[in-house]
């Protein structure tokens, strides 16, 4: 199997056939990283075919690293036992799973997705505190502070220095200590933790480190200015101090997630860390070389940029008038329904190549409504961390059940959830009795009591006696997923039309679960797939279904990075909105000013056809200026 060098642009191809040392690809936009990053991966596994080490690709998102798999497997087909593309999360995950026994963690462990379960542990937590003032603080207003500080890597004997109020950070010193032992007393982990009990172990356990090092002497790490510093110090211990075959991809004028611990600093400290050297690649494949003017004239007004970092330059040719298009309303309102009008006067094979994108969700749902009065399907992205079905919510607490027998949490599910579909009532209390006759065995007395119903419908009966001899007897997860969902179809069928809450986006997270599995089946193999890896991985997942394909797309700035659409339409321009009002108080060349540039210059870089720029006078009941990035940007008399 060969790659096709030939195709890349000089730049890139120095980029994949690099073999001097650690790497820093400086990528702009629409610059072809994720064509460079996965050529470099496929060069890898065929200049050595005869070798077993295997090569680890570190991204951000579940969607990349099935994008890169993907790609990887197109060119090198059969390569799975020798490439690992995974998100940092789940590459903690199976770190986790395979040692952290050490720390005091099953591999069964659970994954907390949901900020509801983290408070709950956080609740706990105050109430083994002996500062009963503790107790009775917000877990909704602790977590983020204690977010901040496990992405930090705060350690113990250190929180308390981090707040001016020594007495509230003691309180939340010692909350932090109570929070960490909770989750690994119960085999929990949250999201910050996974990092930073990964970190942990391989700090105190160097000999993992080391073979991590073995395994895998190729790291290649996509959308690296995303990082937080628990991230990177993972990085640091998987690599060593010298590492000779780190590659990395980052662009610093796309740094837009500082709230999440993500720093201008990440980068410096990688090329003070490594003597990394650099190779550019400014070349845009993406934009109209008129949005590119606008993202240069923008971004260069940011300091804390690389000193040498070059400008864009758009390789397609102008395609003529009408490419940017800027429009000031008198209001909000007035702006989004001359937006929704636009969009609506395309034809309507086009209104799924638009999106509107938004500082705020708030300017967005504004966006929706308006989209449709004018009659123009329209959809919200909103991230889904569990199911909301009665059928998956059910089969999801089944699997959660079956892998941890004694879990009451997901017993109260099942029952719940069972009701909703079939009518009939288990309790949780008669469940429990009959599982102290049969050892603790929730599952195992769930199906006898729900068996037993002589209410039960002839088709519901015969799913669960066969489900139980699958899940329970056999723990054959991927045939019980098989049956359960030709029992939902069965019972949605029998609903023929007729309205019931409990199948309430079934069909449309039908979609989104088989994805997920077949994401995962991917990434294990069929045969290698646990019933343990497949349920943390889909508590590393976002349960949202694709959108309508005629939709018009209304995103974040934040969620719209990594896309890219025929048609951009970037609303709310204005200052105290685009940028925001907390930027602004910071001052013209504070990091919060420069991170608000960033995200204009993300948004205005998703454009494939057309940019739509619009502002108004008035939101939200107050008289606001036009946005200082549309002057930066060029646009004059504003």
């Amino acid at each position: 199997m060969m790659i096709d060098l030939e195709s890349l642009n000089a730049n890139q191809r120095l980029a994949v056939e690099w073999n001097e040392g650690p790497l820093l690809v400086l990528a702009g936009p629409g610059s072809g990283k994720t064509r460079v990053l996965t050529m470099r991966v496929a060069k890898l596994l065929l200049d050595s075919p005869s070798k077993r080490f295997r090569v680890l690709g570190l991204t951000f998102t579940k969607k990349a690293a099935d994008e890169m798999r993907g790609r990887v497997e197109q060119m090198v087909p059969d390569c799975r036992q020798r490439v690992s593309l995974t998100t940092f999360h789940s590459f903690c995950a199976d770190v986790l799973r395979q040692h952290g026994s050490h720390i005091g963690l099953s591999p069964d462990f659970v994954i907390l997705n949901q900020d509801s379960d983290r408070e709950a542990v956080l609740a706990n937590a105050a109430a083994e505190s002996t500062d009963d003032e503790a107790a009775t603080d917000s877990g909704a207003r602790v977590l983020p502070v204690l977010d901040r500080l496990l992405a930090e890597c705060v350690g113990d004997g250190q929180v308390a220095q981090r707040f001016r109020d020594q007495d509230f950070g003691r309180k939340i010193e010692r909350l932090h200590r109570s929070y960490l032992s909770q989750l690994i007393a119960t085999n929990r982990v949250d999201f910050p933790c996974l990092l930073l009990f990964t970190l942990r172990l391989l700090n105190a356990k160097p000999a993992i480190a080391k073979q991590l090092r073995t395994v895998y002497p190729h790291v290649c790490v996509d959308e690296f200015q995303d990082t937080n510093l628990a991230q990177y110090r993972i990085l640091k211990a998987i690599v060593g101090d010298s590492p000779t075959n780190l590659f990395v991809v980052a662009d610093d004028d796309q740094i837009i997630y500082q709230w999440n611990g993500a720093s201008p600093e990440r980068l410096a400290s990688l090329r003070a860390d490594f003597g990394m050297h650099t190779i550019q690649l400014p070349a845009n494949y993406r934009c109209p070389p008129e949005v590119i003017a606008l993202a240069n004239h923008l971004i260069k007004n940011n300091l804390e940029r690389a000193a040498d970092k070059e400008p864009l330059y758009a390789v397609r040719p102008s395609s003529g008038e009408g490419v940017v298009r800027l429009q000031c309303l008198d209001s909000l309102d007035a702006e989004l329904e001359w937006v929704a009008a636009d969009i609506a006067s395309r034809h309507p094979s086009n209104t799924g190549n638009c999106v509107i994108l938004a500082r705020t969700r708030r300017v967005l749902e504004r966006a929706v409504h308006h989209l449709g009065q004018a009659g123009v399907p329209a959809t919200l992205s909103i991230r889904k961390s569990e199911f909301v079905s009665g059928p998956f919510r059910w089969l999801h607490a089944v699997l959660r059940l079956a892998n941890t027998r004694g879990d009451r949490e997901q017993l109260r599910r099942i029952c719940k959830a069972f009701f909703e579909l079939d009518g009939i009532d288990i309790s949780v209390q008669s469940v429990t009795s009959e599982a102290a006759r049969l050892g603790g065995d929730l599952l195992r007395a769930w199906f006898d009591k729900a068996i037993s119903r002589d209410e039960l419908e002839p088709e519901s009966r015969e799913f669960l006696e066969k489900g139980k001899a699958l899940i329970v007897e056999r723990l054959d997860f991927q045939g019980f997923i098989s049956a359960t969902l030709a029992w939902a179809d069965l019972l949605d069928a029998r609903l023929s039309g007729r309205s019931n809450e409990g199948y309430a986006d079934y069909r449309e997270e039908k979609e989104s679960w088989n994805q997920l599995l077949q994401g995962a089946m991917q990434r294990y193999g069929r045969d290698g797939l646990t019933l343990n890896a497949l349920l943390q991985d889909f508590d590393l997942s976002d349960k949202s279904p694709p959108p309508p394909p005629e939709a018009v797309r209304c995103l974040t700035i934040h969620t719209s990075k990594g896309m890219e659409f025929h048609h951009v339409y970037l609303v709310g321009l204005s200052e105290d909105i685009l940028p925001s009002f907390q930027s602004i108080k910071k001052g013209d060349q504070s990091r919060d000013m420069q991170e608000e540039r960033r995200n204009c210059f993300v948004a205005i870089t998703r454009t494939l056809e057309t940019l739509t720029l619009t502002y108004a006078r008035e939101y939200f009941g107050w008289p606001k200026r036009p946005s200082r990035f549309l002057r930066e940007m060029g646009f004059e008399g504003l």
